[in-house]
């Protein structure tokens, strides 16, 4: 669907999510995370590029674990720390993963993905026209009622913040994975909460798409 022919629907309140594509899961459990091996870090950030041109191959089980580690995973087991910060230890953003076959929350806890609706809502993750086709989108939720140690006025502000950051982690396991990614904001932000079940308290930050390249990249 072209990114004009979504702006007509949500203006008329009828961007709305796809079946899933075969059966989804009620959660998808991730392989441990590879926290070894990469290229170096200067590399990484080298090469770390915004692409909007995906294969739409899926990513293996295991692409999706260090991703997902990478964006918010658990790297300090004995703290329960984080790759990523967080303003007072608030761990006020979910991160949810747009499949064909379903939307999933990841939990770092246990490291596994749950089902959070049985619909495919890639099309809606943003207006550009390729995320209805590339394997995978990430949505970064903030929940706010896990926030109460923050002055309510800086909320948003904090938790951009830490969403923020979970991007830029993102963008360096891209780069260093041969993976293509881009951060969007340009979202129907009611449409996709409707469509995600989201509560009052939670608020769409950001969105990210995730592929492989179109074609390998040169050496």
């Amino acid at each position: 669907m072209n990114t004009l022919t979504k702006l007509a629907l949500g203006m008329i309140g009828q961007l709305r999510p796809q079946p899933v594509q075969g059966n989804a899961a009620s959660a998808l459990p991730l392989p441990p995370p590879q926290t070894e091996g990469g290229i170096p870090l200067m590399q990484a950030l080298r090469q770390r590029q915004s692409q909007r041109e995906f294969a739409p191959d899926p990513l293996n089980r295991q692409v999706l674990s260090d991703l997902l580690w990478a964006a918010a995973g658990i790297n300090r087991p004995d703290l329960k720390g984080r790759t990523a910060p967080s303003a007072m230890n608030s761990q006020e953003i979910d991160v949810y993963v747009a499949l064909p076959e379903g939307l999933y929350r990841y939990e770092p806890s246990g490291h596994v993905l749950y089902l959070a609706s049985a619909t495919d809502v890639r099309r809606i993750t943003g207006y550009q026209d390729f995320v209805d086709r590339a394997p995978l989108d990430l949505i970064f939720v903030a929940d706010h009622a896990r926030m109460k140690a923050v002055p309510a006025a800086q909320r948003e502000s904090f938790a951009s913040v830490a969403a923020g950051a979970m991007v830029q982690n993102v963008y360096l396991f891209c780069a260093s994975a041969g993976l293509c990614t881009v951060i969007r904001a340009w979202i129907d932000r009611q449409a996709l909460s409707e469509a995600m079940g989201l509560q009052a308290d939670h608020q769409i930050l950001l969105s990210q798409t995730v592929g492989l390249p179109v074609s390998p990249p040169r050496a």
